[in-house]
C-alpha cells in the first residue's frame, strides 16, 4: 500500500475516533450505535477530505517549482512530496552538470578543429553548412556566420567539386585549386568527404601547394636531367659511329674529336653542379667561426672571369670590360665568416652568368659595399639584354632558362643560380634580381652582419709587410 496510503488511512481513522467521540460525549451522549457509527464515519470522509486537501496543495506547489522557467528554491516539503522534491533537485542538479560538461567537450572539440592547420566543414544530411573553421573559411571564402546552413553546392561552384559531390564517391580525394590561387601564385587544395552520423559528411580541405609543386619540380628535374646528358650522349654516339666506320682525313677526325671533348666536358660539368647541389643540401649549415678574406676572395674570382670572358669571346676579339673594386676598397673589405668554397662558387656562378648573357665588349661591374647596420652587399651589374620581368621569380629553379638555346650554346648547365639560391641560404643571406630589358640586370647579394667583419686589422698589417 505504500506510505502515502498508510498516511491517508491513518488520517481517516484518526478523523473518525475524533467524531466518534465529539458525538458520543459531547453532541449526543445518549445517541444510539447507528448513529455513532454514522458520525465517525462522516469524520473518516472529513479526515480524507482534509488529506486530500493538503496532499493537492503539496502537489502542486511541487508542480509549479517545475514549471518555472529558472528553477530555483525547491519547496520545503515532507513526506512523499518532499522524498519527490528531494530526488527531483538531485536529478535536475546531475543533468545540469551532464549539460555543462557536454557543452564544454562540445566547445573543446571545436576549438580542437579551429586550431587544426586544414580546413574542416561540417555538413548535415542536405549537405547544408553546420560549422566550419577559419582556415576553410579562408581556403573557400566561407562566413562563419552567415553561411551556416547554406547549401554548400551553393556556395562552393567549382565544376570539379560539384561533380565530386554529386558523385558521392568519398573514397579518394580531390585536388582543385583554390580561392586565392593566381598566375603567378597558384594555390591547390586536396578535398576529401567522410561520412559520420545520419547522413552527415565531415569535409577536410589540405593546402598541398608545396607538395605539389615538389612534384612538379621533381618530375620536371628528372626530365631535365634525362634531357640534358641525353643530348651530349647522342652526339657523342653519332661522333663515335663515325669515326669507327668511315675513313676521315686528320682535320675532320681532329676537329670531331674537339666536338666529343666538349660534349664530354659538358656533361661533366652537368654531373659535377647535381654533385654540388646535393652536398648543399644534406650537409650541416656553415660555421659563424670560419673567417676568410673578402679580398682573397674577389681576387680569385676576378682571375677566373676574365680567363672565361677570354674564351667566350675568343672569336669576336673583344673580351668583357670587368670593373672590379680597387686595392683600397679590398684593403677595407674585411672577412666574411662560411664555407669559403661554397662563397667562392656562388660568386663565380653570378659572375658567370653575367659574362656569359652579356654581348662581346659588353661591361660587367663588380661591387663589394659595407652598409650601415654592419651588413655587406655584393652585386654584379650586367649591360647585357636584360631580363622579362616574368622569368625573374624563377631564375633560381632547377634548369629553368630564359633561353634555352642561347644557355646551351655557351656552357651553361641551368643548375647555376640554383647552387647560388642554396649556398646564400645556408649562409643567411638574400639575393635580389632587378633587371629591364635593353638595360642589363644587376644580381646583389646582402649578408648578414653576424657574417661580416669590418678589417679592423688591415692598417697593422699593411705596415707588417712594409718593415
Amino acid at each position: 500500500m505504500g506510505w502515502r496510503g498508510f498516511r491517508l488511512l491513518a488520517s481517516q481513522i484518526a478523523a473518525a475516533l475524533v467524531a466518534w467521540l465529539v458525538w458520543s460525549y459531547g453532541v449526543q451522549p445518549q445517541a444510539g450505535g447507528v448513529q455513532q457509527c454514522l458520525a465517525a464515519l462522516a469524520g473518516a470522509l472529513i479526515g480524507g477530505w482534509i488529506w486530500w486537501l493538503v496532499d493537492s496543495w503539496n502537489g502542486a506547489r511541487l508542480l509549479g517549482w517545475l514549471r518555472q522557467s529558472s528553477l530555483g528554491d525547491a519547496p520545503n516539503l515532507s513526506g512523499i512530496w518532499g522524498e519527490a522534491s528531494i530526488r527531483m533537485r538531485r536529478w535536475i542538479r546531475q543533468t545540469v552538470q551532464q549539460a555543462q560538461q557536454g557543452d564544454q567537450r562540445l566547445s573543446d572539440i571545436l576549438s580542437a578543429l579551429q586550431a587544426s592547420p586544414n580546413g574542416v566543414v561540417l555538413l548535415d544530411a542536405q549537405g547544408r553548412i553546420e560549422w566550419c573553421n577559419q582556415i576553410a573559411a579562408r581556403q573557400f571564402g566561407f562566413d562563419a556566420n552567415r553561411d551556416v546552413m547554406q547549401s554548400i553546392g551553393n556556395l562552393l561552384r567549382d565544376p570539379q567539386f560539384s561533380a565530386y559531390f554529386a558523385a558521392q564517391d568519398f573514397t579518394r580525394d580531390l585536388v582543385m585549386q583554390g580561392r586565392e590561387s593566381t598566375p603567378s601564385r597558384p594555390v591547390k587544395l586536396s578535398v576529401q568527404l567522410y561520412g559520420y552520423g545520419e547522413g552527415r559528411k565531415l569535409l577536410l580541405a589540405r593546402d598541398v601547394t608545396a607538395v605539389e609543386q615538389a612534384e612538379a619540380m621533381r618530375r620536371d628535374f628528372v626530365a631535365n636531367v634525362s634531357h640534358e646528358i641525353r643530348t651530349p650522349l647522342t652526339v657523342l654516339a653519332g661522333f663515335v659511329e663515325t669515326l669507327q666506320n668511315l675513313p676521315l682525313e686528320a682535320d675532320e677526325r681532329k676537329r670531331y674529336l674537339e666536338l666529343m671533348s666538349q660534349q664530354a666536358e659538358r656533361m661533366q660539368h652537368l654531373v659535377e653542379d647535381l654533385l654540388t647541389l646535393s652536398r648543399l643540401e644534406g650537409s650541416p649549415p656553415p660555421s659563424h667561426n670560419d673567417w676568410m678574406s673578402v679580398a682573397q676572395l674577389l681576387k680569385r674570382c676576378e682571375n677566373e672571369a676574365r680567363g672565361l670572358s677570354a674564351t667566350l669571346t675568343r672569336k669576336q676579339n673583344r673580351p668583357h670590360v670587368l670593373n672590379f673594386p680597387d686595392d683600397a676598397v679590398l684593403a677595407q673589405a674585411g672577412d666574411i665568416a662560411g664555407a669559403s668554397a661554397e662563397l667562392h662558387s656562388a660568386f663565380s656562378n653570378l659572375l658567370g652568368n653575367a659574362m656569359r648573357y652579356t654581348p662581346a665588349g659588353g661591361q660587367i661591374d663588380v661591387s663589394w659595399v659595407q652598409l650601415a647596420d654592419g651588413s655587406a652587399r655584393f652585386a654584379v651589374k650586367d649591360s647585357g639584354p636584360g631580363i622579362d620581368p616574368k622569368h625573374v621569380a624563377r631564375l633560381t629553379e632547377r634548369f629553368y632558362r630564359v633561353d634555352r638555346s642561347r644557355s646551351r650554346d655557351t656552357g651553361g648547365t641551368g643548375l647555376g643560380l640554383a647552387i647560388v639560391k642554396h649556398v646564400l641560404q645556408r649562409h643567411g643571406a638574400v639575393l635580389s634580381i632587378a633587371s629591364e630589358q635593353g638595360k642589363g640586370s644587376e644580381f646583389a647579394v646582402t649578408f648578414p652582419a653576424s657574417r661580416v667583419r669590418a678589417a679592423t686589422a688591415a692598417p697593422q698589417l699593411a705596415s707588417t709587410a712594409q718593415s
